[in-house]
């Protein structure tokens, strides 16, 4: 009887990889992420690698004959290993989390395994129904308005895209979609804004110079009143406030923007809200956090990631919509071969972004969902917001450093400051205390810079980091430091 068996044909040689071969070398390959979740803190946590180091070692052309996995996995090990940042160390404390999970990594194979194209309900009814499940699951998790529906983006940067490009339709009352702009559109965010959104808004078509960053105020948090003076002047110049972008978290500092002060003046300007809570949304799982979120019955869309700091691994953006009929009036094309009889009855994600083609997102999500539940994640949380406010408290008491940003959630904003230094003296020796932390491999922080000031992110957020890392990593910085001032 003859083997079920996948093969190559190259010149007249088989390479066979049968299931039997395929069974061994995965099992190996867990073993080796098992050992790898165990074994983490040996490797150092940013690759330490120069530019081009792993090109050079890499053949410039594709092999003509198949290679053994073995060979494969050795140069995986010994080329490519070591030029990889390990985001799941736990003295990884740069930019905000990219957590995983055991149960997002097993779900994760079953999704490879399955090779499921999600892109209509037809295709793989179970992808669709189970993600409306856990997007329905999620939104009840951070007390999102009953009335807002969840679809899984690949990432925030997507997400952001989609609620754009539904505002500059409704905006211009679905024309722009068939005729091309007539008329300036206008978008509002922070000056803290993530950068995606000028990206986003490059290619929405508004132009950057239609792009208004409103100032911030002494907590990075964008001020409503010159948002409001912002649309009032555009609107005297006889351009159409199309989109204003609040953000629950800002990248460089955690920042909250106040969503029902901007949420009301969007109402009286008819203007489409978008949240960006790409990280800190998760923390409104917590009840003592669900205040940042005070005016959310005033938004239209909303974008957190379970890819952050909700342990399923890396893409999964939840973007969420109180007028689903505008995100489908926006995207939906009705080609005759995708067409099919369930059309009226189903969702067909298709038409919910800008992707035709999907992944099982969904299937991720649900294992650490019903793994985790409700109350193990809140407990990660907190755990985390606890360890940043110990970090805080330590910054604050050393008269050497000074606290850049309030602490909201779990990124800590400070800087290295000894006395008798001038403001530029003060951003180089920081720049340099940043690199001589990082290039010990024990910890990895990031910096941005806050009113012109450079600043270090401590960003506490990675599943295993416990309070022995974040004393690990003061005492580090203290240490070189100390380096800095003899």
């Amino acid at each position: 009887m003859w083997r079920m068996i996948n093969y190559i044909k190259t010149k007249g040689v088989e390479k066979f990889v049968d299931i039997e071969t395929f069974r061994k070398h995965g099992h190996e390959f867990i073993d080796w992420v098992a050992d790898y979740y165990k074994e983490v803190e040996k490797y150092p946590v940013r690759a330490s690698v120069t530019p081009g180091q792993v090109k050079s070692q890499l053949p410039q052309n594709p092999p003509l004959k198949g290679e053994s996995m073995e060979k494969i996995f050795a140069d995986f090990q010994e080329i490519i290993l070591p030029g990889i940042s390990h985001w799941q160390h736990p003295g990884w404390f740069a930019y905000f989390p990219a957590n995983t999970s055991p149960p997002s990594i097993l779900a994760e194979i079953l999704t490879a395994g399955l090779g499921a194209q999600c892109m209509v309900w037809a295709t793989s009814p179970a992808a669709t129904e189970l993600e409306e499940v856990v997007l329905s699951w999620l939104g009840q998790m951070l007390g999102l308005p009953a009335n807002m529906q969840g679809v899984i983006q690949d990432t925030a940067s997507t997400a952001t895209l989609c609620a754009l490009l539904s505002a500059r339709e409704k905006a211009s009352n679905f024309s722009i979609n068939e005729q091309g702009f007539d008329h300036p559109l206008t978008v509002y965010a922070s000056e803290e804004a993530h950068s995606s959104i000028e990206k986003d808004v490059k290619i929405a078509g508004f132009g950057k110079t239609n792009l208004r960053n409103i100032p911030t105020d002494e907590n990075l948090a964008l001020i409503p009143a010159s948002l409001e003076e912002a649309i009032i002047r555009d609107k005297n110049e006889g351009k159409k406030p199309a989109c204003v972008i609040a953000t629950i978290g800002t990248t460089s500092s955690t920042a909250i923007d106040p969503l029902e002060a901007i949420g009301q003046i969007c109402r009286r300007h008819n203007i489409w809200l978008h949240v960006d809570a790409a990280f800190a949304g998760a923390a409104a799982m917590l009840e003592e956090k669900r205040e940042m979120l005070q005016g959310m019955e005033y938004v239209d869309s909303f974008v957190v990631n379970p890819h952050k700091w909700l342990l399923t691994n890396f893409d999964c953006s939840a973007y969420f919509v109180k007028e689903p009929e505008v995100l489908t009036k926006t995207f939906a094309i009705q080609p005759e071969y995708l067409k099919t009889s369930q059309d009226k009855e189903v969702k067909n994600f298709r038409d919910w972004g800008i992707q035709l083609g999907r992944r099982f997102r969904a299937l991720k999500l649900w294992f650490v969902l019903r793994s985790y539940g409700i109350n193990g994640l809140k407990e990660m949380l907190r755990n985390h917001l606890e360890l940043a406010q110990t970090f805080k408290s330590w910054v604050e008491e050393d008269k050497n450093f000074q606290l850049m940003a309030p602490v909201n959630l779990s990124l800590i904003c400070f800087r290295f400051k000894p006395e008798g230094k001038s403001a530029e003296e003060l951003n180089y020796l920081n720049e340099l205390l940043l690199k001589r932390i990082n290039d010990t491999g024990q910890v990895f922080l990031t910096h941005t810079t806050l009113k012109n000031q450079y600043a270090l992110r401590m960003a506490i957020g990675q599943r295993t980091t416990s309070k022995k890392q974040v004393q690990e990593a003061w005492d580090l910085i203290q240490e070189k430091a100390q380096e800095l001032m003899t």
